[in-house]
Formats: structure tokens, sequence, C-alpha cells
């Protein structure tokens, strides 16, 4: 059974018929969008984290068509003009890319802390528990806290 969806990837449009059993994840990586990765399968990893309507999401614990109206952002669409976002920029300053794996995803939570909290004081502590939801089976997690610290941190 399959149903017509309305939705917004990237501030694209689409109009698509899913079956109503396929999940957002696998949606996002039919249409190409593959920087959302199959990582865990059940909402424990992160690697497949994207934002709906500014709220990062497990795109793997999320069936399409739930995603009717709602605004989808995944790693791809972030930054504009051929220029990497803040945070993707960020994180290769840091040096907060290792095996890449977890990285679009963990990207993602950052955007949507950085847009949450900026201008505001937050300890480290607060950074590590907000991104809880990914995890780096290289163990990055403190260069990735730099680069969030270094968004946080911007006059821009």
């Amino acid at each position: 059974m399959t149903k017509e969806i309305n939705l917004r990837i990237n501030g694209e449009e689409v109009t698509i018929d899913v079956d109503i059993r396929l999940s957002l994840l696998d949606l996002l990586r039919d249409e190409g969008y593959t920087s959302v990765k199959q990582g865990c399968g059940v909402g424990e990893c992160g690697a497949c984290t994207v934002l709906i309507d500014q709220v990062p999401t497990d795109a793997c614990m999320y069936l399409a068509v739930w995603a009717d109206g709602k605004e989808i952002r995944t790693s791809e669409g972030e930054g504009s003009e051929g220029k990497l976002s803040r945070v993707q920029q960020a994180y290769i300053d840091a040096g907060a890319v290792q095996c890449g794996y977890c990285t679009p995803g963990f990207i993602m939570t950052s955007t949507a802390f950085v847009e949450k909290h900026k201008g505001e004081e937050v300890d480290r502590e607060t950074i590590r528990r907000e991104h809880a939801g990914n995890l780096c089976r290289c163990t990055g997690y403190e260069t990735i806290i730099c680069a969030v610290e270094a968004c946080l941190n911007d006059k821009e």
C-alpha cells in the first residue's frame, strides 16, 4: 500500500508515493541523500540523524509517511553556494572527522544544537548530553565538542 506525501527536503518541495512501511532513512537514501547512513537500525547510534522541523531525529525509526508536510534537512543541504556550513567547516578545522561514517548525523545534531544555543554560555557537559544520541566508534568526541564550541563562539 502506498500513500502520496508532500515534504520539503533541503529546501526543495517533493511529492512522492511511498510504501507506508518505508522508513524515512530508506526514502532519503533511495532519493540520493547518501549522507544519511544506515547504522544500527534501531535508533541508538544516530548515524541516520536528520532534522525534521529543526529537531534531530533518527530517520531509521521514523516512517516516511510521518514526514508528510514536514521540512527535512540532511547534511547535503547544509551550506550554500558551494561552501560548507559553519558547522561542517568547524568539524574539518577541529579534525572532528575520523572514519566519517557517523559524521553527517553528528553534524545535523550539532547544527540543531548551535541554532538552539547560539550566543549562550554552554558548558561541555551540556554539549555532550545533547549529543548523547550519536555514537562515534572511533571515539572522536573531544574534537566534536571543540567544533561545536567554535561555532557557539562565532561572532557572526
